[in-house]
């Protein structure tokens, strides 16, 4: 594995997200001095807050999986999740509500979801979903330690056995005729491939290799942080600082001071921090902006209307995560990454975390999170400030006919994020998925993480290796500590 070479004993991360916090508990552990640096007031990058009226709003992720990543950045320091964070466990993990008036719970149990599968859709899909939990159990051994948590030099570091064990479980076939190999009811199909959608792909097109997401989903498990997902890096920063390490704030990087092929020093807020290396966490339209180099050109994943509301109660039947899936679901990847449209028929992710946690909102209200996918700005540019409003009144109005009922008149208070607000947050393209995780952007053929020139910058987060969602994020920084550390 390559390194950073020379001398790395101050390294200063820019970004204080769960990518640099994760690589800033690392380095950390391994003896570097290390300085972050973040534009904003606080940690945690897209895993914001927004406090609005007595609702804490988490403005990023609100699925969290795999929380032992979270344990081992900790562990890097000796300190632990136990001592940093309440984990509250979600069961059902979703609940998915289909056009045709029917729901099924996910549980990551696999007596319970083989139990809820067999009321749902009969024995013979049961029997389907266990063999196809095995399936998912072997694709995520085959691929965690030499696809997932690692770096890649060459594609050529591909090769070994769990490259063959890969190729013989499919996983570079098509993701959706591999679940359909396990279940015949399409209802059932899609709650094990809709997370395709996290990697900005089609489930039918996605390679099965993805299905790794599924299982983190649905057999892994699904969990909440009590005080919500920006809970999760104001511990780490905690943790972080406990051990030297030293953040600061409001502090937007002005440049990097080249010399001779290396970073010399971060310009920041009027101050020039000299550093040994450099950690660059931000989009990579912004990073190549600092680093002054070309454009490779990328394919976006697609972006997402996102409605934060406040309202005065909550609705039967609705879980923590709600799937509410429309009736053309196929039509719908069609339509987003294909055509750059809307969706006719829209498939939402509706969030309660109120469900688990009733502190983030004022006493007897509840919070709910609407996130309707749509295309990103280069698939389509439409003038979101005129039609923001008018489709945040669509949303509101499918929710309503899908048992919602009255849904607009509780809401007190909200917020609308669009793909023109992710992109005057820096992300490129206006979607907060990053680059897509098609073949070519996938593994090795994703922007390294370890730079050439200059060769002291390595990159973290969801652009570079391994990619997109909480998990591959934290590993993400995992890896470029690893890149620096040896």
């Amino acid at each position: 594995m390559r390194r950073v070479p020379g001398r790395t004993e101050h390294v200063v991360i820019v970004g204080a997200g769960l990518a640099g916090l994760a690589c800033a508990l690392h380095l950390a552990g391994a003896g570097r001095e290390v300085t972050v640096l973040e534009r904003e007031v606080r940690p945690g990058g897209r895993a914001g807050l927004l406090e609005l009226d007595g609702y804490r709003i988490d403005t990023g992720p609100t699925v969290l999986t795999m929380p032992e990543l979270v344990d081992e950045a900790l562990a890097a320091v000796g300190d632990s999740l136990a001592e940093r964070l309440e984990l509250i466990p979600l069961h059902p993990a979703y609940r998915a509500c289909f056009a045709d008036g029917s729901a099924l719970d996910v549980h990551t149990d696999g007596e319970a979801m083989e139990q809820e599968v067999r009321r749902f859709a009969g024995g013979a899909e049961a029997a389907g979903y266990r063999r196809l939990r095995h399936w998912l159990t072997e694709v995520h051994r085959a691929e965690m330690g030499r696809f997932i948590d690692a770096n890649f030099d060459s594609p050529l570091d591909l090769v070994g056995p769990e490259l063959a064990r890969l190729v013989a479980l499919g996983g570079f076939g098509r993701l959706g005729p591999a679940i359909a190999r396990f279940l015949s009811d399409e209802r059932v199909r899609r709650v094990f491939s809709f997370q395709a959608l996290y990697a900005g792909l089609d489930p039918r097109r996605a390679l099965a290799l993805y299905a790794v997401i599924s299982f983190m989903d649905t057999v892994g498990g699904v969990w909440f942080p009590r005080g919500g997902m920006h809970a999760l890096p104001t511990a780490l920063a905690a943790a972080a600082e406990g051990a030297g390490v030293r953040f600061r704030y409001g502090a937007e990087v002005d440049r990097l001071e080249q010399r001779s092929g290396r970073v010399v020093a971060v310009h920041a807020a009027g101050e020039r921090i000299p550093a040994d290396a450099v950690v660059l966490t931000p989009d990579l339209p912004v990073v190549r902006e600092l680093l002054g180099g070309g454009r490779r050109r990328l394919r976006w994943s697609p972006s997402a209307v996102v409605v934060h509301a406040g309202t005065t109660r909550s609705w039967p039947g609705t879980a923590h995560h709600t799937i509410s899936f429309g009736s053309a679901w196929e039509e719908t990847f069609t339509e987003i990454i294909k055509r750059g449209r809307l969706m006719s028929d829209p498939s939402l992710l509706v969030t309660r975390p109120t469900a688990s946690d009733p502190a983030l909102a004022p006493a007897g209200a509840e919070l709910h999170h609407v996130l309707a996918p749509c295309p990103n700005l280069r698939a389509a540019d439409f003038d979101w400030e005129r039609i923001g409003p008018a489709y945040r009144d669509e949303l509101f109005a499918v929710l309503e006919a899908r048992g919602f009922t009255g849904f607009a008149d509780a809401v007190r208070v909200q917020r609308v994020v669009t793909p023109a607000g992710w992109a005057a947050q820096g992300h490129a393209a206006g979607t907060p998925f990053s680059a897509a995780h098609t073949f070519v952007q996938t593994g090795p053929f994703r922007p390294r993480n370890l730079l050439r020139n200059p060769e002291n910058a390595v990159l973290a987060g969801s652009g570079t290796t391994p990619g997109v969602g909480v998990p591959p994020v934290l590993l993400s920084g995992k890896l470029a500590a690893r890149r620096i550390t040896g």
